[in-house]
């Protein structure tokens, strides 16, 4: 019986590709003896003032439907703080989708721009669902090797050679998870100019980790460069900035025609948001950027320390974090591939870190090391790690 249902599911759900991540967080939350890397959210609560605003919206009762889109409120000041952070221009009526999660808004907007055998050129190591949802909608990724020679930043030459007529999308994550690499205005510059003189092609710009980012780098919206302002569709989500992963509230902003659409399929997929996030996600955008702050300037201290014990300890070979929080270490000096390492560290160091191959073929002889765990958390797993190198054969 089980076999004949089998033969029903579609196939475009067989071949989405094995992972290992599922299993990693398992053990993260149930084995009390492992110090866990893994995380990709904060750890920091959510804000007080966005839990008060959350209890307020229950108590009056506010918990019926919202709009398709998101409430009129919540889209005007998306709006606001688009034109004032990160230079775009977004009409709340037409420009902006509220989403659940920013991972809703990526899958809907690949329903809506991506059709069988469409090419997308996806960074890779990258996000791990950037290859799996262009697989989904039937598109053919074309990876974009992120060189670790060049800080994990995109190669030029190698996107000039790979866009096509059948280069539909090109998808850009700064700053990156898992490198925490974050792009730089003249690598943004040059995109834009392949993107403009390809009428065929459109970017989607992930930019989840927007307000983590360190030392004299800075984060720039492609959306916002001359040009762009009908050529990308721009991610954007308070899980990350505000401690907000569980309340699932991202935005999309970008071409009116595409928003359009992504309305209206909403009505067949989630319909809304839960309205109660949606009076979290207000509260944090009246509140301010004061706890993204903190939080980042926590981070930045945690990372610093991570770079400076994983180049201490000597078979490690990591890059300084440029943002979100992510470390990405070249592990070749173990002369092992980054599956069995990571499950060796995870056995014998009893610290949990993620495989660079969850990310793509060239996240191999790498690790992902998240710091969204505490500094003293930080401190031993490295304690661990360095002894387990002196024994390592």
């Amino acid at each position: 019986m089980e076999n004949w249902i089998n033969r029903l599911i579609a196939d475009r759900h067989k071949n989405l590709p094995k992972t290992e991540f599922q299993n990693i967080m398992k053990i993260a939350a149930e084995n009390k003896e492992v110090i866990s890397l893994g995380p990709g959210e904060p750890d920091f609560n959510t804000p007080e003032p966005i839990k008060e605003a959350v209890k307020k919206a229950i108590d009056e009762n506010k918990t019926h439907y919202s709009t398709t889109g998101g409430s009129q409120e919540l889209r005007e000041l998306i709006s606001k703080k688009l034109k004032k952070e990160n230079n775009i221009e977004a009409n709340p009526d037409e420009e902006i989708c509220v989403t659940t999660g920013s991972t809703e808004g990526l899958f809907l907007i690949s329903s809506i721009l991506i059709e069988p055998k469409d090419e997308i050129i996806i960074p890779n190591p990258g996000y791990m669902n950037y290859n799996p949802t262009t697989s989904f909608f039937r598109g053919i990724p074309i990876e974009m090797n992120m060189l670790n020679e060049n800080g994990f930043g995109a190669e030029i030459e190698e996107i000039k050679k790979k866009i096509t007529e059948k280069t539909h999308v090109l998808i850009i994550n700064t700053p990156s998870n898992p490198t925490g690499n974050v792009m730089k205005k003249k690598e943004l510059e040059e995109i834009a100019d392949i993107v403009n003189d390809n009428n065929n092609t459109i970017i989607f710009s992930d930019e989840a980790y927007e307000k983590l980012v360190y030392n004299d780098n800075k984060h720039i919206s492609i959306a916002s460069l001359n040009g762009m302002e009908n050529k990308v569709m721009t991610f954007q989500s308070f899980s990350k900035s505000f401690a907000m992963a569980g309340f699932r509230v991202g935005y999309v902003s970008g071409s009116k025609e595409v928003i359009k659409t992504m309305k209206r399929i909403r009505i067949y997929s989630t319909l809304t948001n839960s309205n109660f996030s949606e009076y979290a996600a207000i509260e944090a955008l009246k509140t301010g950027n004061s706890y993204s702050e903190k939080m980042k300037i926590e981070y930045e201290r945690r990372g610093k320390m991570l770079h400076k014990r994983l180049n201490s300890i000597g078979m490690f070979e990591c890059n300084k974090p440029e943002g979100a929080f992510y470390m990405f270490p070249n592990i070749r000096k173990f002369k092992t591939n980054s599956v069995n390492l990571s499950n060796r560290i995870l056995n014998e160091a009893k610290v949990l870190v993620v495989p660079g191959t969850e990310f793509g073929k060239y996240g191999e002889n790498h690790i992902r090391m998240s710091y969204a765990t505490s500094y003293e958390k930080i401190e031993e797993a490295m304690d661990r790690l360095e002894k387990w190198v002196t024994n390592f054969k």
